[in-house]
């Protein structure tokens, strides 16, 4: 018997991940909201626009998230981490990794655009 889930359980569950409104660079993957915004290495605003659902590669449907350039640099480090935060409710949305890259406090740092998929079961 084959097995399915609707776009729309999809699309409800991307949409909590869109309501981002911070995405921090970290070293080490956090646990809770307080470990990823005491950790922060670097980090941007996210707004709605940041955010585009679609078709998934594979199947389901992603998220995209939209590259940001030019971040200040809040501490040094090696950024491995980003993190998607929601500072109304204090919740940690998402973690994923990144390419390892070394950063120095007052420089800037560039966070390549990257998506979230979610596959149809099999």
């Amino acid at each position: 018997m084959s097995k399915f889930c609707s776009n729309a359980v999809f699309d409800t569950a991307l949409a909590k991940i869109s309501t981002a409104t911070r995405m921090v660079a970290l070293n080490g993957q956090p646990a809770t909201y307080a470990a990823a915004d005491a950790g922060r290495l670097s980090e941007a605003a996210t707004v709605p626009a940041d955010f585009t659902v679609a078709n998934g590669d594979v199947s389901g449907r992603k998220v995209t998230i939209a590259a940001k350039s030019g971040l200040a640099v809040i501490v040094a480090g090696t950024v491995d981490h980003i993190a998607l935060l929601d500072p109304v409710s204090s919740t940690l949305l998402y973690v994923t990794t990144c390419p390892a890259q070394a950063i120095v406090a007052g420089g800037t740092v560039s966070l390549a655009s990257w998506q979230v998929e979610i596959n149809q079961p099999t």
